[in-house]
């Protein structure tokens, strides 16, 4: 591992080759910095997984020397790890003060929030971290108070821009500081580490302020009770759906707790000033159809999500029915696309009129543009381009974006260490690096045996059997065996295979009878042989011995 001293190097454990999970690391000489440290869902290829976060064990084995994590903006896939992590980063945390009242309330439901040092530094401030000198630079994104973070160090500066985009009239917190940024790009930059989720858009960005009319005039004309759902974060969003209501003479109800949970952080910070407080769930129902507006979480089909529970008509206190409508404010993130046709198919099966951005401008995307990044190459001139945040296509059309300004990229897989610093750029080595699943309170490898033995048993499904021996190890009454998802108990398919086990039992050696895990095994390996014949499968099977 190359790690002489004044080598200035960059590292991503997380946020390259796809959306999500972002965790970036730096590192000046020995001493280490991490940037964001977020959490991404499972799609389609990972069902045995609902919640994924970056494998953190390189930076881990290494926290004497990580001088702290800083975090760029409170959205999930940038801050949602840091109560499941920083237990074995022990590192203290630098915040925006909204980014702080998210994280506060995320450490607290972890019983972590005495044990973690928050450092508050005020958007656009200056702070240092270890050797490395930090500034803040204001810009826009669909979260208030998001940062790119400036870091400067003797080997040169680098402009690590988190999740931004250009938006002149952004409603929520102020625009991108586009002046702060040129001028850090006279001071002459590096590296541009870069995010690159929405670069295959041509043009410049599309403005919150026009979502907030076009969103105020659909409110309006709609009847009967009107969800919408959006990303809990989206505080501008948030206040867009809150005026449009408020404009059509209606009370916005909040269902879900991500929601409630924004509200609260959100007007701790001052935001959400200028909409009236929101009602809870519990009294939707004493506000006319068409007096309400409910803002619900589960824009992306998450199963457990209040949209997806109302949509099978299961949620204790929202029904949503004829004459009713449910507006999607969110984009679709990709691998989210069957749990989302999902819960809108089911809507509609109740009657439900489901819209989104396809039949109406009700969204936009807090992500740069193809235009917009063009602009921010203008503005910081950087000698390298490193993209990253967003699949492998985003991060190859945007090195081509800057391959045209004249500026060199350089592709990076999760693991891969750039050197920046002394000399030419270039990767000279690979950090171990992959994804762990968030299983209840535990951290599970996702090629360990658990959930290789989960993802078995949702294609292939589990057979357990049992029976009783006595002292002698020859095998008392029949066996007993339960399939649940392969074989129903009294089909002609389950007696035949629990005859065939049973007749496999008999010949089982006697050398092998007294030993109870040699025993075990061989009647595991008599029981896939009769499950094998039979159903062409190969489950996952466990045997039970009992010995009387």
């Amino acid at each position: 591992m190359t790690d002489q001293n004044g080598d200035f190097a960059f590292l991503p454990l997380g946020g390259t080759g796809e959306i999500g999970m972002n965790l970036n690391l730096y590192r000046l000489g020995e001493t280490w910095l991490a940037i964001d440290c977020g959490i991404g869902f499972s799609g389609n290829d990972t069902p045995e997984a609902e919640i994924l976060v970056p494998d953190p064990t390189f930076i881990a084995e290494r926290r004497d020397q990580l001088a702290g994590l800083v975090i760029t903006h409170a959205h999930e896939d940038h801050i949602g790890a840091v109560a499941h992590l920083w237990p074995l980063l022990q590192c203290p945390v630098y915040v925006t003060p909204f980014a702080g009242a998210v994280l506060r309330r995320k450490l607290g439901e972890a019983r972590l929030l005495q044990e973690v040092p928050i450092h508050v530094i005020p958007c656009g401030g200056t702070f240092d971290v270890g050797p490395f000198n930090l500034e803040f630079i204001p810009v826009t994104h669909s979260v208030p108070e998001a940062q790119s973070v400036v870091l400067r160090t003797p080997a040169g500066i680098v402009v690590h821009t988190g999740d931004w985009k250009l938006d002149p009239d952004p409603l929520v917190g102020p625009p991108t500081d586009i002046k702060r940024l040129k001028e850090v790009g006279e001071e002459g930059v590096l590296a541009l580490v870069c995010d690159s989720t929405n670069v295959m858009k041509p043009g410049a960005s599309q403005s919150e302020s026009e979502v907030r009319r076009s969103m105020t005039d659909l409110i309006g004309s709609l009847k009967g009770r009107i969800a919408v759902t959006c990303f809990a974060s989206n505080v501008a969003r948030v206040e867009t759906i809150a005026m449009a209501a408020q404009a059509a003479g209606r009370t916005v109800v909040l269902v879900g707790r991500s929601l409630r949970n924004l509200d609260v952080a959100a007007r701790e910070c001052g935001y959400l000033s200028s909409v009236l407080p929101f009602l809870n769930e519990q009294d939707a129902n004493d506000v006319p159809d068409d007096q309400t507006v409910m803002i619900i979480t589960g824009s992306q089909g998450e199963p457990r999500s209040a949209l997806s529970r109302i949509s099978l008509d299961i949620h204790p206190n929202i029904s949503l029915g004829e004459g009713d409508t449910v507006i999607y404010s969110s984009r679709m993130i990709p691998g989210n696309e069957r749990a989302i046709m999902a819960v809108q198919d089911n809507l509609s099966r109740r009657g439900v009129r489901v819209i989104t951005d396809k039949d109406h401008f009700v969204h936009v995307s807090g992500h740069a543009t193809g235009g917009d990044v063009s602009t921010m190459y203008d503005l910081i001139k950087p000698q390298y381009a490193v993209p990253v945040h967003g699949e492998w296509r985003h991060l190859t059309a945007h090195a081509a974006l800057a391959q045209d300004k004249g500026i060199a990229p350089i592709l990076l897989e999760d693991g891969d260490i750039l050197r920046l610093a002394p000399g030419k750029a270039e990767v000279v080595d690979t950090a171990p690096s992959g994804r762990l699943a968030l299983d209840g309170g535990r951290l599970l490898p996702m090629n360990g045996g658990v959930l290789a033995a989960r993802r078995k048993m949702l294609f292939n499904g589990v057979v357990i059997a049992s029976f009783a021996v006595d002292d002698e190890g020859f095998v008392i009454g029949e066996p007993k065996l339960s399939a649940p998802g392969l074989l129903d108990p009294d089909d002609l398919e389950s007696v035949r295979v629990r005859e065939e086990f049973a007749n496999a039992l008999d010949v089982i050696p006697d050398e092998l009878r007294n030993d109870d895990q040699a025993f075990r095994d061989a009647a595991k390996t008599a029981l896939r042989r009769a499950l094998g014949r039979k159903l062409q499968k190969r489950p996952l099977v466990d045997v039970h011995v009992l010995r009387v």
